[in-house]
């Protein structure tokens, strides 16, 4: 599911409009996405939580030539799937 699917759906759902639902959809993501640069997590209750993490300077390998390269340390973000979200992905149908 692509992004204009997902504001369909919301529209649909929600009785809003497609441009009601687009902008919703906008905030929420404008949210997460400033609480994760604030480094806060974020947390919906039985879907999952998102989570900044860190990753260290490292030292890896171009495919290419085996070259060792040094890799920049960097931060990510983190999905860590709530209970009722795994449930539903596991449930048998």
């Amino acid at each position: 599911m692509r992004k204009p699917e997902l504001v369909d759906a919301i529209a649909e759902k929600a009785d809003l409009t497609k441009e009601q639902a687009n902008r919703v959809l906008n905030a929420v993501l404008e949210e997460i996405t400033g609480a994760l640069h604030r480094k806060d997590s974020v947390t919906l209750v039985g879907f999952g939580t998102f989570i900044q993490r860190h990753r260290g300077a490292r030292t890896g390998k171009n495919p290419q030539t085996g070259e060792p390269v040094k890799i920049k340390a960097s931060n990510t973000v983190a999905f860590k799937p709530g209970k009722s979200l795994k449930d539903s992905v596991n449930t048998t149908k």
